[in-house]
């Protein structure tokens, strides 16, 4: 599921919206944030849509990736680890797991979300 990249502009009102749609989730208790309550939500089939940041670590990216290599759950790259933390009101994180099913669709909607990538022993071939 690949699209054409938006203007520079319109990128960066989508991932402001995105944002702001991720503090609404976590106002309505529809995330889980940081690498462990990620890959937690991963583990009890509660993550809908998972969120990278991008400057999140290749160890922490690994950890969630890991739990992603047999299932189907979307994932995308939004903001740096700071913005995805000010998103959610916590210290900055690198993964973001969105729990409920209406959130994910419209976060899906807005961002670029990344096709479906082979994972082995929790890196990408």
């Amino acid at each position: 599921m690949s699209r054409k990249l938006p203007p520079k502009k319109t990128r960066m009102r989508l991932m402001r919206d995105s944002l702001a749609l991720l503090g609404m989730a976590r106002r309505a208790g529809a995330l889980a944030y940081g690498t462990g309550s990620t890959k937690r939500a991963l583990k009890e089939g509660r993550a809908r849509l998972i969120l990278f940041a991008q400057d999140a670590s290749e160890t922490q990216r690994d950890k969630v990736m890991k739990l992603l290599r047999h299932g189907t759950t979307p994932r995308a790259t939004l903001g740096t680890r700071e913005a995805l933390g000010l998103a959610v009101g916590s210290p900055p994180v690198s993964a973001v797991a969105v729990t409920d099913s209406e959130f994910a669709k419209e976060l899906v909607a807005q961002l670029v979300v990344e096709p479906e990538v082979p994972v082995e022993n929790g890196t990408r071939r």
